[in-house]
């Protein structure tokens, strides 16, 4: 009888225990492919147990999961995986042994993982995010060149009225009527043109604010900035390039450093904000701030963009040195003050085609103004969270206007600021 009873006491301790035993069900996966990275996903609702290695010839990931259920939502990234993905040819997924899977990343380069656990966040549970790197990081200024930038204005013989045309900043230095069309070089990019850094917000993992139509402000911002960019290559003595080409995440540190590396004149950062009464409306441009936020709404806002990669997904474990910087020193100073001058005429642009929020520049701790070396601004287009201005920020000809507003600002600060013009020799030549 005591046997019996301790029999059926222990099979109601068991009945009783959490499924902490349990296997672990993937809900989601998602694979974000760009040149600077590829990044796979994979979210649940429990923490999963890793470990990573390298296999070669041929080069090959593998990643053991312990104790994860291999389900649809897994068997599925297989399919996820494009053959546009510079990185990653193929996932094979299977069970390793008892309590572990096994995924299997074949690879078309030699590349440099980062495998790293992300706490639940926003509208994601627990993830599971792999970044696979370059072994050499993509080059923006080598880019220009490799994706066909050979035809830039700065390395065609310019006639004489067309700079007779430009502002003293938009002529640029070296140009000579006689000069024969040549493939521009890493130096030459640098040197020869003013070169705009334009950062489309958020992206990947990090959709943004949300319009009630399910408009993402991601793709909104991305389709801004390709539109801004086309107008800058189209100046005489310009050129830009995207701190984001596609639907994927960059940390707000990487966007700095990357403007950084490329050597550019200006950062000009794409947003449409979202506010939790669905009645504001309006365009904002924003600096840098050293001494707190110029308004309450303006604090708010730059925390919340701020927490972009608490959403987008940055391993803590590789320490950013741009979002530690102190500003304190001269360059910062300077670099602030020409981003108010560069704020003023893109605000004054803007108001022409919108309904200006605050009818001032305003200012912040934004982490992405936070070059010391680059006058920075961040442009609020519209509230994506209004219903009018969300069906404006989708409409392919208020977008265009917004991008010429922007260039017209741009275009104003450049022919006030001529010594932005003076020939940088690009670091690595």
């Amino acid at each position: 009888m005591l046997e019996r009873a301790a029999r059926l006491t222990l099979v109601a301790f068991l009945f009783c225990l959490p499924p902490a035993f349990a296997e672990v069900a993937i809900t989601s996966t998602r694979i974000w492919p760009a040149q600077e990275y590829t990044r796979l996903t994979l979210e649940s609702k429990q923490p999963i147990h890793y470990n990573l290695f390298k296999l070669t010839n041929p080069e090959r990931l593998v990643i053991d999961l312990d104790d994860v259920e291999i389900n649809p939502a897994l068997n599925a990234l297989a399919g996820k995986i494009g053959s546009d993905d510079p990185y990653i040819a193929s996932v094979r997924i299977g069970r390793f042994k008892p309590g572990v899977v096994r995924l299997v990343l074949d690879l078309k380069a030699q590349v440099k993982p980062q495998l790293f656990n992300l706490n639940p966040v926003g509208e994601y549970g627990h993830r599971l995010v792999l970044d696979v790197y370059p072994l050499v990081a993509v080059d923006p200024l080598m880019a220009l060149v490799q994706q066909g930038e050979n035809n830039i204005a700065a390395s065609e013989p310019a006639d004489s009225d067309t700079l007779a045309e430009l502002p003293a900043a938009e002529i640029p230095p070296g140009t000579v009527e006689s000069a024969p069309p040549v493939p521009p070089t890493r130096t030459e990019i640098g040197n020869r043109i003013l070169l705009v850094a334009v950062d489309a917000g958020h992206g990947g993992e990090d959709p943004g604010a949300r319009g009630r139509r399910g408009t993402r402000e991601k793709d909104v911002t991305l389709a801004i900035a390709r539109r801004l960019k086309a107008q800058i290559d189209d100046t005489p003595g310009m050129r830009a390039i995207l701190i984001r080409d596609g639907d994927y995440f960059i940390p707000l540190g990487g966007r700095v450093e990357k403007a950084e590396k490329a050597h550019a004149d200006l950062f000009v950062s794409i947003h449409a904000d979202a506010f939790i009464r669905s009645h504001a409306r309006g365009s904002s441009v924003f600096a840098l701030s050293q001494h707190g936020a110029t308004s309450a709404i303006a604090s708010a806002l730059a925390k919340k963009e701020n927490e972009a990669d608490l959403i987008g997904g940055v391993n803590i474990a590789v320490k950013d040195p741009y979002l530690a910087r102190t500003l304190v020193d001269l360059s910062q100073t300077a670099a602030i003050n020409d981003s108010l001058k560069l704020a003023r005429h893109v605000l004054k642009e803007v108001g022409q085609i919108n309904t200006l929020h605050r009818g001032r520049v305003e200012q912040a701790g934004f982490a992405v103004l936070k070059s010391p070396a680059i006058p920075s601004i961040l442009v609020e287009t519209a509230f994506i969270s209004n219903p009018s201005e969300e069906l404006r920020l989708t409409d392919d000809a208020y977008q265009d206007k917004m991008a010429r507003a922007m260039m017209g600002g741009i275009k104003r600060y450049f022919a006030q600021n001529p010594a932005l013009a003076k020939p940088r020799l690009a670091q690595g030549d």
